[in-house]
């Protein structure tokens, strides 16, 4: 009998382009939870104790602040976009 195993969405986030496009089409979502999972996600991929290190967040901090749910400060979501070599930008609607 086999496994199966869960959906890791970090496994396949290797690429700053697909990166980019995952966490613009989470961002378009009207839950904040989505964006914040996504940013998780991206976190994951790269490495939680790398991303702590560069935003200088302690790793219990960054998991707090991208759980669904949380409400983390604009300059704390800033740090972390930074630390993972990503930014928002705004278009025209």
């Amino acid at each position: 009998m086999s496994r199966v195993k869960p959906f890791d969405t970090s496994a396949f986030l290797d690429d700053e382009e697909v990166v980019a496009e995952y966490l613009t089409a989470a961002l378009e979502d009207e839950n904040p939870d989505v964006f914040l999972a996504a940013v998780g996600q991206v976190a994951k991929a790269r490495g939680m104790a790398a991303v702590a290190e560069s935003t200088g967040l302690g790793r219990e901090s960054l998991y707090k602040a991208l759980t669904p749910g949380a409400k983390p400060r604009y300059d704390t979501v800033l740090r972390v976009l930074h630390g993972l070599g990503v930014k928002l930008t705004v278009t025209a609607a």
